[in-house]
């Protein structure tokens, strides 16, 4: 097999290409703005890496679409603060670029693992997500943090509707992975997703921001878990063909709150953190304060995932203490234990 991945140095595209290299033999191609993450694979006989824009190197990746056997549209902008701040840049690269990418797909006749996001659900108001029968439910224009939604859902649609013109496909519908290496922790406050922003600003000497008190609750998945469900569909063709898949572990639901005092138990081994009474290690911060008036969100987001289990027998192993374990020893693995 020979895959093509634009966003192959981000989180999730750079633990695919650690994967594939180290386990199966196939080909892979990739590119990206930058190589932080996959600068140790890159003499490796069987990778191809392009530095660059893939928005502005159409002719290198219609080159790749001849020869490749897959493609894995990764390259996207992920952040909700992003959202609310520069909605018109999130549109033009998560939209407009890929669907570009998908019509050539179409064109070549490649097949595609197209990533797309439990934000798709919005503020549905389900106990679990599911894929068959789950609404989707977005708040008023004004309110931007929904244009990745927005942007996500209508190239899900686009592609169901090439799917009934011949195109093969698999859609995957993440939520909340984490893992290592998923953000830089020196990123600007609300840039990183949320681990690394707590452990950026504990590093900082800073209070960990509570975005409206930290009760809104996410299912947390480990990339490890996500990257084995994304081999089973690469694996199993006929099984993923034309599908839409939730890949989450509804059994990682946690509070913000709850994981943020979770981060700090585990950094303190680390960090002088265990003299700071908890109202210096957190703090409360408004939605608009912290996001900007674009800003709305949603109390839970659980994942069924029933539909992925029967079709390839997978589920979800790693539970939210080992995941935090994993990312904060990542985070201090140079680092000197602190004393008490």
């Amino acid at each position: 097999m020979h895959l093509f991945i634009t966003g192959l140095n981000g989180f999730i595209g750079s633990q695919i290409a650690e994967h594939i290299l180290a386990n199966t033999p196939w080909r892979l191609c990739g590119i990206d703005l930058s190589d932080h993450r996959i600068a140790h694979l890159l003499g490796h006989p069987r990778l191809e890496f392009h530095h660059g824009d893939f928005t502005t190197s159409q002719s290198l990746v219609q080159d790749q679409l001849s020869l490749c056997d897959v493609v894995i549209p990764l390259a996207a902008i992920p952040t909700p603060k992003s959202y609310v701040t520069d909605p018109l840049r999130v549109f033009e690269l998560d939209f407009e670029a890929n669907l570009w990418l998908i019509r050539q797909c179409f064109q070549h006749r490649k097949r595609l693992i197209f990533p797309s996001t439990s934000e798709v659900y919005g503020m549905c108001g389900d106990d679990e997500f599911s894929e068959e029968s789950s609404d989707f439910v977005l708040g008023p224009i004004h309110k931007t943090r929904w244009i990745y939604s927005s942007s996500k859902q209508l190239l899900e649609r686009l592609i169901w509707s090439y799917g009934r013109e011949g195109l093969e496909f698999t859609i995957i519908r993440p939520f909340n992975w984490i893992g290592p290496n998923q953000d830089d922790i020196h990123n600007a406050e609300g840039c990183s997703r949320v681990i690394t922003q707590f452990i950026g600003n504990l590093l900082r000497g800073e209070p960990l921001n509570l975005v409206d008190g930290g009760e809104q609750k996410r299912s947390f998945l480990d990339i490890s878990d996500g990257i084995r469900a994304l081999m089973l569909i690469l694996e199993n063709r006929e099984v993923s063909r034309n599908q839409i898949f939730n890949i989450g572990n509804p059994a990682n639901e946690c509070s913000i709150k709850a994981l943020a005092l979770l981060v700090i138990e585990k950094v303190k081994p680390y960090l002088n953190v265990q003299a700071l009474a908890l109202d210096q290690l957190v703090q409360t911060t408004p939605a608009k304060t912290f996001y900007g008036e674009g800003y709305q969100d949603m109390t839970r987001r659980v994942p069924a995932i029933h539909k992925i289990h029967a079709a390839l027998e997978w589920l979800p192993s790693i539970n939210l203490e080992t995941s935090v374990d994993r990312i904060v020893s990542f985070h201090f693995s140079k680092a000197t234990p602190a004393a008490n």
